[in-house]
């Protein structure tokens, strides 16, 4: 603001254009509005801080008649921008004298400033029009959804001519529905009153139609009218002398984004059908360039919302071949899906190879489509855990298990043959919670009591496609590429398909000026460490900078970890904890977030999980591993020197090639008691911290604690946490705890965006890059880097993965 301000003070006092030369209204006269008011302007050419504003690629042909003549094209106007970035041709034509006026235009800015600059010359008998080469400097502001200012400096660089406009923009309901505007061109020699200017308004008839009128202050008027059909649109301006006569008219068309229209939805009311392929691996991010493998789980339930949203749209057709999802995220696609089913909208999913995660998806559908050739696979649920204890032996490995808390079980993976009993009873209590759900839901969407789903599961499994139609499982088999005719049987007429690009929610720009106010969703995936998996450090600061953000509103923090460093989930929990003081923060956990995962969730104002989510294990644990004879089975010995008791604690034969250390004895029974008083010492921390997060007595979360795992659903029932439901269903509570209004337009912000430019190891290393993501290999990994730490963190294999 203080640039743009200082900006006018200059084009104020500075020397300006020559009067011999048409004024800016004679040069812009195909604007309907000021630049900075109505449809970007002229593309850059007038005010290239429009460009900012420019969504997509667009280009916009003008001409003007002589009189009545309409097929004149001595004046006319070619004027193209992508986003930032412009290019425009202007032929005008004074007193039987011709010029072409080139312009080339950049911008930067956000949606509430922006900036920009332009280089212009001319050919023709520009020098008899007194024609010279120009830079052009341009702003927009727009403090509130209700305000646009512009200004524009036109500086010759061959002489000190200069020029300056001046422009506002006045919405009174906020809206496009009506809008008033002025402008004003200062100019050498005449006072600031007596400048020239104008002043008008735009009216939306329709959505696409506009009606505008403009008043000149030498009695001169335009009256113009827009209509926009999506992607392309037209216009027509007619401009009257100052004895109120027709002069001549001037027209426009345009090709580029799409633009609010009627059009469409008149013509293609509830006609159209969106096919959503979901093949690939379901994750949060992905790289930007070849990762074409992965879905976003954000972007599908963008996708549904928005033809929810869509009039043109009466169904969706999901094809579910070649997917790869976890439960919980397959679940919150299922309910996103059955809002569409309740919002009036038919949905059909296709199948081919499904297993339960799958079908439990597909359940969800007004009518299930099943590949001739293919089948469904209903085995029920398990958890399956491996364990290393003989391997650690064979290797000449001991461990020594330093568990204090009844269902802490991590640390059984060495330690173990088989599940404990405390195991065994978390892992069936969430495996039957998991169970019942998908039972429960698949029952109620397809007609099936609970004892025949049992019956599927127990004595059938295996489902041919002939054997699913029979047992009501799915409704018709077809092929995906029949999708259309299933469709039509589905909705009982044609239908085409619209590409989820094209909704209006993810094609049409926003129509509000000024920055929306924000909702940022923050990732925090993987391991619980300080510089890798959630990436502690970094996270800290990306959360305090929130916190201090003026348009940030709200934060969901969507949490898919299993835990790992009880520093870093502090580190964490500790910034949502500050953040929370400015601003509403709500926690969506994803398929686990416990251990260290509940950690960083405890001190949300309200905690989301999915029914199947993993949740709890309050509880730390930690093991030692030593060298049993390993050193001697490859030959290698080590020795030392030291002062200090301890000093030799973690010392011993290091690994060849991996940055290992092998400690060459295990505890002694004083190092032992001394890493009890350290564990005991970071649960009582954690279950202090845990009682005032979710304001609870300590004495409560002592009975949930001891490390135990549960459901989404358990953990509901038990207070520790706040509501069932998905990333959508968290962002709607932020929404209404930031003091958002219904129906109040925001921008979701999502930090980090994406994983990376692209993942360089899977493009040259395939099999390196699948052995380092490997559960087991990661579990391994964690061991050696926490030998002997006290850690919240739960094993691979106690939460479901892809399925």
């Amino acid at each position: 603001m203080k640039f743009h301000a200082a900006l006018l003070a200059l084009l104020l006092v500075t020397n300006a254009w020559p009067q011999a030369i048409p004024d800016y209204y004679t040069r812009s006269n195909f604007l309907s509005a000021p630049p900075a008011t109505f449809e970007h302007g002229l593309l850059g050419f007038t005010n290239p801080a429009n460009l900012a504003f420019l969504p997509k690629p667009e280009l916009r042909f003008f001409w003007g008649t002589d009189g009545d003549d309409a097929v004149s094209l001595e004046n006319w106007g070619a004027f193209s921008g992508i986003p930032h970035l412009g290019f425009s041709v202007q032929r005008q034509k004074f007193g039987g004298v011709g010029v072409t006026d080139f312009k080339l235009s950049a911008a930067l800015g956000s949606p509430a400033f922006a900036l920009g600059l332009g280089y212009g010359w001319s050919n023709g008998k520009q020098d008899a029009l007194g024609r010279e080469k120009l830079f052009t400097v341009g702003t927009i502001l727009r403090p509130s959804r209700f305000l646009s200012l512009g200004l524009a400096g036109n500086f010759s660089v061959e002489s000190s001519n200069r020029e300056g406009v001046a422009e506002i923009g006045f919405r009174p309901f906020g809206t496009p529905r009506l809008m008033l505007f002025a402008d004003a061109a200062l100019r050498k020699g005449v006072d600031v009153s007596d400048a020239p200017y104008s002043l008008g308004g735009a009216l939306k008839i329709v959505p696409g139609v506009h009606l505008l009128a403009r008043y000149f202050d030498s009695d001169t008027f335009t009256l113009g009218l827009t209509v926009n059909f999506g992607r392309s649109g037209t216009g027509a301006q007619t401009h009257f002398d100052e004895n109120s006569n027709h002069a001549f008219n001037s027209y426009h068309f345009r090709l580029g984004g799409a633009e609010p229209s009627f059009l469409p939805v008149l013509l293609s009311k509830e006609k159209r059908y969106v096919p959503l392929v979901l093949k690939g691996t379901v994750d949060h991010l992905r790289y930007q360039y070849l990762d074409a493998g992965t879905l976003r789980l954000m972007d599908i339930l963008k996708d549904i919302r928005a033809a929810v949203e869509d009039p043109r749209v009466s169904a969706l057709a999901v094809n579910l071949s070649g997917l790869r999802i976890r439960a919980e995220h397959a679940w919150e696609i299922r309910e996103e899906l059955k809002r569409a089913r309740a919002a009036g909208k038919q949905v059909l999913i296709f199948i081919d190879r499904v297993q339960m995660t799958g079908y439990h998806l597909a359940s969800v559908a007004d009518r299930v489509a099943l590949d001739p050739q293919g089948s469904i696979m209903l085995q029920g649920y398990a958890l399956n855990r491996t364990y290393f204890k003989g391997t650690l032996e064979k290797l000449g490995l001991g461990f020594q298990e330093l568990r204090f808390f009844k269902y802490k079980s991590f640390a059984e993976a060495l330690s173990r043959e088989s599940m404990s009993e405390a195991e065994r009873e978390q892992r069936q209590a969430y495996v039957d919670d998991w169970y019942e759900l998908t039972r429960a839901d698949v029952c109620a969407g397809r007609s099936l009591t609970p004892a025949h789903f049992d019956s599927l599961v127990d004595s059938q499994t295996y489902i041919t496609a002939p054997q699913a139609l029979k047992a009501g499982l799915v409704d018709t088999l077809a092929r995906w590429s029949d999708i259309g005719g299933v469709v039509q049987n589905l909705t009982g007429r044609p239908k085409s398909g619209i590409a989820p690009g094209r909704l209006f929610a993810n094609a049409l720009p926003a129509e509000q000026w000024g920055e929306r106010p924000k909702i940022a969703v923050v990732y925090a995936l993987g391991v619980c460490a300080l510089d890798e998996g959630i990436k502690a450090r970094w996270l800290e600061g990306v959360l305090l900078a929130l916190a201090r953000s003026q348009s940030v509103k709200a934060i969901v923090l969507r949490v898919d970890s299993p835990g790992g460093d009880g520093m870093a989930s502090d580190l964490v929990a500790e910034a949502l904890k500050k953040c929370s003081d400015s601003k509403p923060v709500i926690i969506s956990q994803g398929q686990v977030a416990a251990s260290g995962g509940y950690w960083i969730s405890m001190y949300g104002d309200e905690i989301v999980a999915g029914p199947n989510t993993v949740t709890g294990s309050i509880g730390v644990i930690a093991g030692w591993v030593y060298d049993k004879g390993f050193g001697r089975k490859l030959g290698m010995t080590s020795d030392l020197v030291k002062r200090g008791e301890h000093a030799d604690l973690g010392k011993g034969v290091r690994i060849p090639f991996i940055p290992w250390q092998v400690p060459a004895r295990n505890l002694t029974e004083e190092e032992i008691e001394k890493a009890e008083l350290a564990i005991r010492f970071h649960y009582d921390d954690f279950v202090k911290k845990v009682a005032q997060g979710r304001n609870m007595p300590e004495a409560r979360v002592r009975d949930l604690a001891e490390g135990r795992i549960y459901s989404g659903i358990a953990a509901k029932a038990l207070g520790l946490v706040d509501e069932i439901g998905g990333l959508t269903t968290a962002i709607e509570i932020a929404k209404r705890k930031s003091g958002m209004k219904t129906g109040t337009d925001f921008d979701i912000i999502e930090i980090p965006n994406t994983k990376g430019f692209i993942n360089l190891r899977k493009q040259f290393s395939p099999v390196a890059a699948s052995v380092s993501s490997d559960p087991t290999v990661q579990f391994i990994k964690f061991m050696l880097d926490m030998n002997g730490t006290p850690a919240p963190v739960l094993t691979p294999g106690t939460y479901p993965e892809l399925d």
